[in-house]
């Protein structure tokens, strides 16, 4: 698969198609806290403006007024950081919108160190742990402008809360206009036969990456975009195991109750195979440049690379 330079953000290409499903379908209303500018869920609101709410800094308060609104009949969107619509509003997502199972979608800007230059408090780098343990909650991680646009379809056409985690910054294009995304799919972006390398959203790109090194060095690495996090495709990963013989799993989120988490957990009892899992690792990052904070934290494209040279000569002995 090819790369190309993206030229705007998921963040964007997920709010331009809220846009557009806007003039098609009448019924759903976007709330925001403040931030409409910088998750350019304004765009929504410049267009549709009786149906877009700005509640100021308060999204507790915003989540409560969502749920009151998705029990009325409407569906929801509310767009904000990641790091506090996933935080600040934890129980006001759990009881008022996971419980009742209520069309709230949460449209999540600058996840994990995609905020990098923004500082700590604004990275989302524990979001996935906290939705990916609410009952009920669905969690989507699209890496490119066609599965952020597929998403926003997805998350309206699916019943329930989901919970979608863009990009602060443009990236990469991996995938062509027209490929299709389900909820609990995954995709193999790259075949391969020595080891497997799963990961979503930005992270992609780098185990993309890290596989043209470890082919080079004679390392066929088969690379997953697990961009349905929540339900994850079990089948799928265990299915590349099998053939791959190893697992190395690669997340801009804190290792502990990540994605690396839930995978060691399914290898254990299914398919019990060399593995390792990069992240942040129990420690906050700090501001600076992106492609610095992901080198520097371990799970950039060299850190991959690395990790996975170790695992495949661990698998290979155990032959």
């Amino acid at each position: 698969m090819s790369l190309t330079k993206a030229t705007f953000a998921t963040r964007r290409a997920f709010g331009e198609r809220v846009l557009e499903r806007g003039a098609d379908d009448a019924d759903f209303v976007l709330f925001e806290s403040d931030l409409g500018k910088s998750s350019l869920s304004n765009m929504f609101g410049d267009a549709y403006p009786a149906r877009y709410f700005n509640m100021g800094i308060a999204e507790l308060n915003t989540m409560a007024a969502a749920a009151g609104m998705a029990a009325g009949g409407r569906t929801v969107f509310v767009a904000g950081y990641s790091v506090f619509m996933t935080m600040r509003a934890l129980e006001a997502v759990r009881s008022f919108i996971c419980y009742p199972k209520l069309n709230v979608k949460l449209y999540a800007s600058h996840g994990g160190l995609t905020a990098a230059i923004d500082g700590v408090t604004h990275q989302g780098s524990e979001d996935i742990a906290f939705m990916t343990t609410l009952p009920n909650m669905k969690v989507l991680v699209p890496a490119d402008s066609v599965s952020a646009r597929a998403a926003c379809d997805l998350a309206l056409a699916t019943p329930g809360p989901i919970f979608v985690r863009l990009m602060r910054d443009p990236l990469y294009e991996c995938y062509e206009a027209g490929e299709t995304f389900e909820i609990g799919g995954s995709k193999i972006v790259r075949a391969g036969r020595d080891i497997t390398i799963a990961s979503y959203g930005d992270i992609v790109f780098q185990a993309l990456q890290a596989a043209d090194t470890l082919a080079a060095k004679g390392i066929e690495a088969e690379v997953l975009d697990l961009y349905s996090v929540k339900p994850v495709d079990a089948a799928g990963v265990l299915q590349s195991v099998r053939r791959t013989g190893s697992l190395l799993v690669a997340e801009n989120h804190q290792k502990r109750n990540g994605l690396g988490y839930d995978l060691a957990a399914l290898l254990l009892k299914e398919q019990p195979v060399p593995f390792d899992h990069l992240g942040l690792d129990d420690r906050f990052a700090e501001s600076g440049n992106y492609l610095a904070m992901i080198d520097k934290y371990g799970f950039s494209a060299a850190k991959i690379v690395s990790a996975a040279e170790q695992l495949v000569m661990k698998a290979w002995h155990r032959c």
